[in-house]
């Protein structure tokens, strides 16, 4: 990874309470984790994990900003962390936001949508929906 030029500014660093906030107004399923954020994701299988991982590995590649991932059978977990700054900055909020974004989309059920999304039918199980955080289920 190319090294932040000395004359580069640095980037704001967000203290472990600013985080906290930060995560529970925007993405509510992700934890603060030490000097990083993070997020599990359930997924029904190993295929599954691993089109998930492309997925992340993408938007990752795309913005230059490379989360620590941990995959295994039916799961996958995105850890993020601004190694340059030693801490949480903005760039892991927006890439954490990206991934949120293109992990829990589906199209069933959106206004408008032509597309159907994944079959109800377990055989053909992808990233299962999940509830709300706070909420029964």
């Amino acid at each position: 990874m190319p090294e932040r030029s000395a004359s580069a500014p640095r980037e704001r660093v967000y203290d472990a309470q600013a985080v906290d906030a930060r995560l529970r107004a925007e993405l509510p399923r992700w934890s603060r984790d030490g000097d990083g954020i993070q997020r599990r994701y359930r997924t029904a299988g190993w295929k599954a994990s691993v089109l998930a991982v492309g997925a992340v590995a993408h938007l990752a590649e795309a913005a230059w900003h490379h989360p620590e991932l941990s995959v295994g059978y039916d799961h996958l977990v995105v850890r993020l962390s601004t190694h340059s700054a030693d801490g949480v900055t903005d760039k892991d909020f927006e890439l954490a936001a990206r991934i949120e974004q293109l992990l829990t989309w589906r199209p069933r059920g959106q206004p408008g949508s032509a597309l159907e999304g994944t079959p109800e039918d377990p055989r053909f199980a992808y990233l299962p929906a999940e509830q709300p955080p706070g909420s029964a289920g």
